[in-house]
């Protein structure tokens, strides 16, 4: 993307002549990590934010999945937007896009409004990730080798939000949530400074008007994804279709599909085309995507609950488990890149690798899950979740290029990470949720039958020493039986894979026909006809 000859060295024309050249991809490779350190709000900071605002738990989640929303909805526009813009016109615009967001973002209290700077934030957030790391895509893999790209793509993207999440702890600990915006902000404006310093307007082709894109299509798309991610988000808070709210919700989302396949298939351009989703094993990719998302929404849910609600730690010290998260990204992304571009193994069985690694991660808390727990014993579980998400996230897309033609790569990419980012996530906390309120409530009923006036007024000192910690045991029981349920999951995912991977499957024969095997039998029969015929005569 950036070189004007494939087979030759690698330059970047939008650099201007006093940049040395053994600095510039590696300029485009610290912007790309700003672009994918900021985000509309930091879920690092959830807990003062619901403590300083009026805002729920529920509406700072939707924030995050309108900002996921907003990256996920952009991939087909990507292109488009590179063959209209110079490079340096996009960066300066998604960097001032992200400046502006988080400047604004703390000081917003409209919801819709709230989530439509987050929406826009996760736009410019992709938008400014594609142009740096597309222009340096020679540079990483001379050849456009994705089995090199998308493994450290993954360090960047899941590297960065481990790191962000460690960042975001450390200023509000010191000084207030709201200091990760203002730093973001900061961060912006050098991106700005150094490509207004350091980079001039290049264009590698010839211009190529905005014509064609279906700006309602995308919009639709878009509704629908948020209708969705709002659905799953609140359906706990107004417990589920029992409210009218969300019995209106489901007809809307029902609704708006119905629109969203009906402009998909009557519209000469439409924003997703429908040969888009006729590809082989575009199906099954997305629907294991989604799987692996539900089983890792333990981490928002389960995880958290454990932390605070039974062993009472504060953000700075749980936040410790990201650095061994960080080192099991790093561990995956380098795997995925031997295992796939070094050796040239089965794809299939780097998934079944990645889906073993979230096997030992539940496994691990499964069997860890106790108030005597030191944190320290959780890091070994916390690595795995991470090598086995990176794995699972660069495997899946480089499948995900192999099956695709370029004219359909990023509109698949759009529906993948819908599953990827907001989908999968959002519908296994949810399950999730729901999940422990029941299995909270059912194990209080079970246990619980002794607590009554009577009971109570026998024992010596306050009740509160009492119910405490008994509450705090139903939830621990509780948190263990999701987490066994969801070991369950695993363990049969793994099964289905190892089943599909069974050698012998590939040599069986199948069936033959009965008309073939009757001519197949046709000359043999003549021939043992003509030779009775024969011993009758000489008889």
């Amino acid at each position: 993307m950036g070189a004007p000859v494939l087979n030759g060295p690698f330059t970047m024309p939008m650099f201007r002549t006093f940049v040395p050249r053994c600095l510039q991809p590696w300029l485009y490779v610290l912007m790309a990590f700003t672009f994918q350190f900021s985000g509309g709000l930091y879920l690092g900071t959830l807990n003062q934010m619901m403590g300083e605002t009026a805002l729920m738990r529920e509406d700072l989640l939707m924030c995050l999945y309108a900002n996921l929303a907003g990256m996920a909805i952009w991939f087909p526009l990507l292109f488009r937007m590179k063959f209209r813009f110079t490079n340096k016109t996009l960066l300066c615009a998604s960097a001032t896009g992200v400046m502006v967001c988080n400047l604004v973002a703390p000081y917003l209290t409209l919801l819709p409004l709230l989530w439509a700077v987050c929406f826009v934030e996760g736009i410019c957030k992709i938008q400014g990730t594609f142009e740096c790391m597309s222009n340096i895509q020679l540079w990483m893999t001379p050849r456009r080798d994705f089995t090199v790209f998308f493994p450290w793509l993954h360090i960047v993207i899941l590297g960065s939000m481990q790191l962000s999440d460690l960042l975001a702890t450390a200023l509000m600990h010191h000084y207030h949530w709201s200091y990760m915006h203002l730093f973001m902000a900061g961060v912006m404006m050098l991106d700005l400074l150094m490509l207004t310093l350091c980079t001039r307007h290049f264009r590698l082709m010839k211009k190529m008007p905005l014509l064609g894109i279906d700006w309602l299509g995308g919009g639709l798309w878009a509704l629908l994804l948020l209708e969705v991610a709002f659905f799953f988000c609140y359906g706990e808070y107004y417990n589920w279709l029992v409210s009218p709210v969300m019995r209106a919700l489901g007809l809307c989302i029902l609704f708006t599909l119905y629109i969203c396949i009906g402009r998909m298939r009557h519209i000469r351009h439409p924003f997703l085309e429908p040969k888009m989703w006729t590809y082989r094993h575009l199906a099954p990719i997305l629907l294991l995507i989604f799987l692996v998302e539900m089983l890792l929404a333990s981490e928002r849910v389960l995880e958290e609950t454990f932390l605070e609600g039974v062993m009472h730690y504060e953000e700075t010290v749980s936040v410790r488990l990201d650095w061994a998260a960080l080192a099991g990204i790093l561990g995956g992304c380098v795997f995925a890149w031997w295992w796939m571009h070094v050796r040239r193994f089965n794809y299939l069985r780097l998934l079944m690798v990645g889906i073993l690694a979230l096997v030992g991660y539940l496994l691990g808390y499964y069997l860890l899950m106790t108030p005597a727990l030191h944190i320290s014993q959780l890091y070994l579980p916390t690595a795995l979740r991470g090598f086995g998400y990176a794995v699972l996230s660069a495997t899946f897309m480089v499948c995900l290029e192999e099956i695709m033609t370029f004219q359909h790569f990023f509109q698949a990419l759009s529906v993948f990470n819908m599953m990827h980012m907001v989908a999968g996530g959002v519908v296994g906390s949810a399950l999730y949720g729901h999940g422990l309120r029941y299995l909270v409530a059912d194990n209080v009923a079970r246990h619980g039958g002794w607590m009554d006036h009577t009971a109570l007024s026998r024992l010596p000192g306050d009740w509160n020493g009492v119910v405490e910690p008994f509450m705090q045991q139903m939830m621990e029981i509780s948190l263990k039986q999701l987490y066994g349920w969801a070991l369950y999951a695993a363990v049969l995912l793994l099964l289905l894979f190892l089943l599909y991977d069974l050698p012998v499957r590939s040599r069986l024969k199948p069936m033959p026909l009965w008309r073939r095997l009757r001519r197949e039998m046709e000359p043999l029969v003549a021939l043992r006809k003509k030779a009775r015929e024969g011993t009758a005569t000489a008889g």
